[in-house]
């Protein structure tokens, strides 16, 4: 069998068993699509399974060496990516096609620093809200912008997370029930502030928000999308000042960060943001460390 047709086996296992998120799959296809193409011209055919269980941890250092050089060359970040893609592959492979390579497990990515989660605060949370409704060029678009930035916030949400919503989500209940990565489901409360905004939304909403309609919607009537979203960020960040890192994905850290703050409980904060690993919501307790930090060295006398 072709390596090409692993792949595609492969990916469709990611989508349809796995049930990943589009874009998560289009990430590991793209990943491991590049490796093997670099494989057809460094071993001067196209690859099968064979040579995929012969490779040597030299030919996969190659290709990593390979993605550093160029105009589109990967930072350590991408880098780590792409291996893990690989890996991921490797091990689909080896349990479904018995193609094993215990050598790739020589090869090292780049040792990456942690970055923090970098939340917006909660007076820049309510700015953007206000902003978003004041500086729309219609009332319903402020609406709109001001319900999307308000559930962001409120529920944690992640962007496409709350793009997926339709009109048959309308009216928004107490809970609303999540399918989040990878399909995992997730119950989240909705605060009365965020279901009133969404309604507010519905109700001056030109378009007809029908069952399976995209509830949110952008001028011209078609679904909202992501890069949308991001485009509204930065135009409210520039007006209010805020630094680049106030994204849409900024506003769920701010949901994490503000209820640890307030004495929420670590493995619910887990549960509300759909994370597998506690460890990965566990960085949110680094920031208010951080936070508390930068207070003592304002506060005490000696600092």
């Amino acid at each position: 069998m072709t390596a090409a047709a692993l792949l595609s086996q492969w990916i469709a296992h990611l989508h349809d068993e796995r049930r990943f998120a589009d874009n998560s799959v289009d990430a590991y296809q793209r990943d491991v699509a590049a490796f093997l193409g670099f494989l057809t011209n460094h071993l001067g055919a196209e690859p099968s399974g064979r040579d995929l269980a012969e490779l040597e941890p030299r030919d996969l250092r190659a290709y990593l060496a390979h993605r550093r050089q160029g105009a589109d060359a990967l930072g350590d970040r991408s880098i780590s990516r792409a291996l893990a893609a690989i890996r991921s592959f490797y091990r689909y492979i080896e349990r479904r096609h018995g193609l094993a390579n215990a050598r790739l497990a020589l090869v090292r990515g780049p040792r990456l620093k942690r970055s923090l989660p970098r939340p917006v605060s909660e007076a820049a949370a309510r700015n953007l809200i206000a902003e978003a409704q004041d500086t729309a060029s219609q009332e319903w678009i402020g609406a709109r912008d001001a319900a999307l930035i308000t559930l962001l916030y409120a529920a944690g949400l992640r962007i496409s997370e709350a793009l997926a919503l339709t009109g048959g989500d309308l009216p928004l209940p107490e809970t609303l029930r999540i399918v989040g990565k990878g399909g995992k489901e997730r119950l989240v409360p909705l605060l009365a502030a965020a279901r009133q905004a969404v309604s507010r939304y519905a109700e001056l909403c030109p378009y007809d928000l029908s069952e399976d309609a995209p509830l949110f919607r952008a001028s011209r009537g078609g679904a909202l999308s992501p890069r949308m979203a991001q485009a509204l960020m930065e135009r409210l960040r520039g007006r209010l000042g805020l630094p680049s890192s106030a994204t849409p994905h900024a506003l769920r850290h701010a949901f994490a960060t503000h209820l640890l703050a307030n004495g929420g409980d670590l493995r619910a904060i887990q549960e509300l943001l759909g994370h597998e690993s506690l460890s990965t919501t566990q960085t949110y307790t680094s920031v208010e460390a951080q936070k508390i930090l930068q207070s003592y060295r304002r506060a005490h006398p000696r600092a």
